[in-house]
């Protein structure tokens, strides 16, 4: 009986759920108890100021709740002459747009899905690599110049060792003096490409160099490191569920389309494929 825990289960009991709803509560366009009254409850005026509220960041006045009532009277008038006219029939955009609300809807069923303990913490152990953390470094850096020899790198490093007001040392820049923790990829874009490398094999806590930057030739000192790493799931479970959402909502859409397509016989010609 595991299947009753299954995501594709509970969305398809949800939607069969969802649409039975709105058929019940949507009236069949056939079915109005009287076609030549326009009737704007409180329900559709509550509507209207919500929607307004939404797009302008205030309630509307008086006179524009008037205008507001006005213009969906006016959208009323004309649907139902329009239909009238029969002019809703076969027309591409208007069934394009119903396709869209019930695909905008499916996904809003497929959005409430929540997947048990387990299928996140699987989800997670075979996609490791979305949310493995990146290695990150922190350093402190002092800048020699464009182009220095090893003599200068030498006297810089026995100088940092030397004092603890390491900054005054060597040239000033716009650059850091020091980095805290951070991915690889955001100090290269500070210091060159291959500067984060460079500092891979540097023992944390001592001065070494030179390493060279975009910018020149340095001297460096890692202070801390952080290797790659795979967080726990309670750590990140709103973007592993946000993941898995993203992953799986072809199927669950998938699911749901079968769902209502099997109430219906689907007719269709044989087409001949023509070998190529």
């Amino acid at each position: 009986m595991r299947f009753y825990k299954e995501p594709l289960f509970h969305f398809i009991l949800m939607g069969i759920a969802i649409f039975c709803w709105f058929a019940w509560v949507s009236p069949a366009e056939d079915v109005v108890e009287d076609p030549d009254t326009i009737t704007i409850d409180d329900n559709d005026v509550a509507l209207l100021k919500t929607r307004f509220e939404a797009s302008w960041n205030r309630p509307p006045t008086d006179s524009e709740l008037q205008s507001l009532i006005a213009a969906t009277v006016r959208e009323e008038v004309l649907v139902r002459e329009a239909r009238k006219l029969g002019l809703d029939q076969g027309d591409q955009v208007i069934r394009a747009r119903l396709s869209q609300k019930m695909d905008f809807l499916t996904e809003a069923i497929a959005a409430s899905v929540e997947p048990e303990p387990e299928v996140l913490q699987a989800f997670l152990e075979e996609n490791t690599d979305r949310f493995t953390t990146q290695p990150k470094i922190a350093f402190d850096q002092v800048y020699l110049g464009e182009s220095v020899g090893l003599d200068a790198v030498e006297s810089a490093i026995a100088a940092a060792n030397a004092t603890q007001n390491w900054s005054d040392i060597g040239w000033t820049t716009l650059l850091p003096k020091s980095m805290p923790l951070t991915t690889l990829r955001v100090v290269d874009s500070s210091f060159g490409v291959g500067f984060a490398a460079a500092l891979n094999d540097a023992e944390t806590g001592s001065w070494t160099g030179p390493v060279r930057s975009a910018y020149g030739v340095h001297i460096v000192r890692v202070t801390d490191k952080r290797p790659p790493e795979l967080p726990e799931l309670d750590d990140i479970r709103e973007t592993v569920l946000l993941e898995w959402r993203r992953a799986t909502s072809d199927e669950l859409a998938q699911a749901q389309y079968e769902s209502l397509a099997s109430r219906y016989r689907v007719e269709t010609p044989q087409v001949e494929v023509t070998p190529e």
